[in-house]
């Protein structure tokens, strides 16, 4: 085993800090890591856990990351296998061109889309990940999820071993799987959100085949099938084929943190703006879940966590 070093160049702009926290959304989060330079996750290849750390070397505009993977398999397989997985999570192919041209049309949105210039939206390595993190995250504040989701990670998921503090990958469906409500409700978790986390890792360890295909149907067809799920209401939905499924759409309107950002930044950008908010939305049906990962960003900016 060695350590693989690459380079990868993303569509412009881009900026890897900006794209990291949409991703993490919390600074404890154990799983996606950023000190502030580099970006760090364990993935699980062929079983065997390998960490990626991936830092931007080249500007905004002409954007250049730097990849390295311990544990690697010294072939160049694994790096194409990366590669895949990074294009994804970190949207490094996604062309932002369209969405800032529409933007620059709105003196409402056009100051927010430059504000973060360089974002890229990010999405979860699988489904699985996605739908885990949205039941455990839904009607619960986001400390406390991301507490749940650091103790489900370093107690099921593959460590790596290399670090003294943890390191954890996200758990699979077969880690998962055969644990009942007493081992969920162990690390602080109610037993209804116990029931439902077990019932999908069990019902996708089962049927390996259950979420594949999500992400080619059609934005109202995939959130049937996801609503029909068990314990899956409509936040969960909505966050499922954002985050997960890349269905820019997508905005998550029962999310309060959104909610609480959009009226924070209304007030503060357009103070004498009475207009309702859902109207600020309508024209912007194909990529409101931009809209939304900005005021995210926002939100995070607002609270000193965006340098």
């Amino acid at each position: 085993m060695q350590t693989i070093v690459f380079q990868l160049k993303p569509v412009p702009p881009f900026r890897l800090d900006l794209t990291v926290w949409a991703l993490r959304r919390h600074p404890d989060n154990l799983v996606d890591r950023w000190d502030g330079q580099t970006y760090r996750r364990v993935l699980l290849l062929e079983g065997q856990p390998v960490e990626v750390a991936v830092t931007q070397t080249g500007p905004v505009e002409a954007p250049l990351l730097r990849v390295a993977v311990s544990n690697a398999h010294p072939h160049w397989e694994w790096a194409s296998r990366v590669t895949v997985v990074l294009v994804k999570i970190l949207g490094l192919n996604f062309d932002l061109d369209p969405f800032y041209r529409l933007a620059a049309a709105d003196d409402r949105w056009g100051p927010l889309a430059a504000r973060f210039r360089g974002f890229k939206p990010p999405r979860f390595p699988s489904t699985f990940e996605a739908l885990t993190n949205a039941i455990v995250c839904q009607q619960s504040s986001l400390p406390l999820g991301m507490h749940l989701l650091n103790r489900l990670a370093t107690t099921y998921g593959a460590g790596w071993p290399a670090a003294p503090e943890p390191r954890p990958a996200f758990p699979q469906p077969g880690d998962l799987a055969g644990l009942g409500p007493e081992s969920y409700g162990n690390l602080g978790f109610s037993r209804k959100k116990a029931v439902t986390l077990m019932e999908l890792a069990r019902k996708c360890q089962t049927d390996r085949t259950c979420l594949d295909n999500l992400d080619k149907l059609a934005g109202t067809a995939a959130r049937s099938r996801i609503l029909n799920l068990p314990g899956v209401g409509r936040w969960s939905a909505d966050y499922v084929l954002l985050r997960g499924l890349g269905c820019w759409s997508a905005f998550p309107g029962d999310d309060k943190g959104a909610c609480q950002s959009f009226q924070s930044w209304r007030q503060q950008c357009h103070p004498r703006d009475r207009q309702p908010g859902g109207r600020h939305l309508e024209w912007w049906e194909s990529c409101r879940g931009l809209l939304y990962f900005h005021l995210f960003l926002h939100r995070l900016a607002s609270e000193g966590y965006l340098a």
